[in-house]
């Protein structure tokens, strides 16, 4: 009974240490891939604005600019590894290890650097005309509103 138990616990330590090597390949992984399209680089580039926001919610003027300066430089250098670590239980819900290095292929080949790079440009358009499309649907609700007497101008 001893040996069993013993054989038990081995198999269960051992399998705790292989996920964890696994957890730290995946995640090493992810942060390529992060990197790779360009996510990290459009994750740090909100930092500024996030730190403004605060700035302007805190409104302390006893605050000095170098605290600001400090914890941008500061949260920049390692916000990317923190939120690409938070990231690895969503990643690991849907995709492979494999699909990531597949998908990290991809940006790597000249159209995924391309597709990298032109991303928050397409993104931006995107959704300047998304933001049209919705004002004219909204406008188009609001008429038939209108017109079946539900809603007066």
């Amino acid at each position: 009974m001893k040996k069993l138990m013993f054989s038990a616990m081995i198999v269960v330590a051992t399998s705790f240490a292989a996920s964890a090597q696994d957890s730290t390949s995946y995640g090493t992984t992810l942060n390529k891939l992060l990197e790779v399209s360009g996510s990290t680089k459009t994750f740090i580039g909100v930092i500024p604005q996030m730190i403004s926001m605060l700035k302007t919610q805190v409104s302390n003027s006893a605050i000095p600019e170098e605290f600001w300066t400090e914890m941008q430089t500061e949260i920049s250098k390692f916000g990317g590894k923190d939120l690409g670590a938070l990231l690895v239980p969503v990643y690991q819900k849907y995709m492979t290890e494999t699909d990531l290095k597949s998908i990290i292929a991809f940006y790597e080949s000249p159209a995924g650097r391309k597709f990298a790079e032109k991303t928050p440009l397409i993104t931006q358009e995107s959704m300047a005309i998304g933001q049209e499309w919705g004002k004219k649907i909204g406008e188009k609700v609001i008429s038939k509103l209108m017109e079946k007497g539900y809603m007066k101008e």
